[in-house]
């Protein structure tokens, strides 16, 4: 893991993380969610939208990485939320090589450490593979201080992952953006 404090991340260096134990194959989920670390969860849409089955799993924050109306979208708000206390966090992202979701990074980093600090959080999109695999990651490069590829590790080991290209190149400048900052430094990645 030295190596990941020296080189320049690249795309074809994350998708080789993300894809090494299934010999290069990228593979979906087999589960609606899974654990990522204790008290955080990455799934899909339709698992997000069974509030009931959240509140039992004992999630008190949600982050929809791709609110909408569009199929391509998870039509959620607050609203069906809020009588079961769990707090909500949409973020109108699409998955598209082009949609720069490095803006949202650290407002979900943050809403995720305070969901963390009072309970369980589900961060979801559609297929739970991109959008919020991407926000994942970033929170564990902010609040955990860990390169990109330390990060990337990680969430693929709990859950198969398969962020677009143009995910992959957002997490990679903003690494080197915090890496230019000073913000991996004196830090131990947990």
């Amino acid at each position: 893991m030295a190596a990941d404090a020296e080189t320049p991340c690249t795309i074809e260096e994350l998708d080789n993380i993300i894809t090494a134990s299934t010999g290069g194959l990228t593979v979906l989920p087999n589960t609606p969610y899974d654990e990522i670390i204790p008290g955080l969860f990455i799934g899909e849409g339709d698992a997000a939208r069974q509030v009931i089955s959240m509140r039992d799993l004992g999630v008190t924050h949600i982050v929809n990485a791709a609110l909408g109306k569009s199929p391509y979208h998870v039509n959620t708000n607050h609203v069906m939320y809020r009588r079961h206390n769990i707090a909500f966090m949409g973020i109108e992202a699409t998955d598209f090589m082009n949609f720069d979701l490095t803006p949202f990074f650290r407002p979900a980093a943050d809403f995720i450490e305070e969901g963390l600090e009072k309970g369980k959080v589900m961060v979801h999109c559609v297929q739970g593979v991109s959008r919020s695999a991407t926000l994942v990651i970033a929170y564990f490069m902010l609040k955990h201080y860990m390169r990109v590829q330390t990060a990337t590790r990680l969430v693929r080991k709990g859950r198969e992952i398969c962020p677009n290209p143009g995910f992959l190149q957002q997490l990679c400048h903003f690494d080197e953006a915090l890496k230019k900052a000073g913000h991996f430094q004196g830090k131990p990645a947990d």
